[in-house]
């Protein structure tokens, strides 16, 4: 085998050789954001994915091998979840002045996230299976998968519509926000935060530090409504 090949081969054995590649494909995605203005479309979560799945199948690694390296991502979400307090309690005292709208958007928004999908898929004919998988695509994964197993659905299709709610809400935000001309940061943030979890959180954070704690909030809040709500909604269907 030639150098490059016996390189390939030592680096394709070594656990961190994926964490490595995830690094980079974020760096880069984000320095394309970055030159893009950030630009909607250029999301470093979209781009570092395409980049990530062209190199899986380049080398014709699976993903299990794929993620027992790049795992170490994985187990940070928690901490880094975590860590969205830090910017709550930084503005909790706009956070409590706001308190009665935020009570009355989190109820509208996950009932409607919640029923406008169900309803849809129900009015043309879906499976209960689907619908289920379908109810819980607002919340964040690790939530969204065991509502939808719980309630009869399929919790590897529920991770596929979170992910795919995520991006087209982290995408769509600023360009509806601006058509709205709702311009309150606070708003905008926990708009995004309700309807795409933590995907519209760092959309959020990229735009405003404001926006991005309640966009936070949001998330977090709507996971708790949603685990209330969907199996009352569901029965409706």
């Amino acid at each position: 085998m030639t150098s490059v090949e016996n390189l390939w081969v030592y680096l394709h054995e070594t656990p961190l050789l994926w964490l490595t590649i995830t690094l980079a494909a974020y760096t880069i995605a984000d320095s394309v954001s970055v030159l893009a203005r950030r630009h909607p479309i250029s999301n470093p979560i979209i781009i570092a994915t395409a980049l990530i799945i062209a190199a899986l199948v380049i080398t014709g690694t699976d993903y299990k091998t794929y993620f027992g390296g790049a795992q170490f991502v994985h187990f940070i979400l928690g901490p880094a979840t975590v860590a969205l307090a830090i910017p709550l309690v930084d503005n909790f005292k706009q956070i409590r002045r706001a308190a009665i709208p935020i009570t009355l958007a989190l109820v509208a928004g996950s009932a409607t996230a919640i029923i406008t999908a169900v309803g849809t898929a129900w009015l043309l004919g879906a499976p209960h299976e689907l619908l289920m998988s379908l109810a819980p695509k607002s919340v964040t994964t690790p939530i969204a998968m065991g509502l939808s197993e719980t309630l009869g659905g399929l919790p590897s299709l529920t991770a596929v519509l979170v992910v795919t709610t995520g991006i087209f809400g982290a995408i769509a935000v600023a360009p509806l926000m601006n058509v709205l001309k709702i311009t309150d940061p606070a708003a905008r943030g926990f708009a995004v935060g309700l309807a795409s979890h933590g995907m519209g959180t760092a959309r959020a954070f990229q735009a405003n530090v404001l926006a991005g704690s309640f966009a936070g909030l949001a998330m977090g809040l709507n996971g708790l409504m949603t685990a209330l709500l969907v199996p009352l909604l569901t029965l409706l269907f």
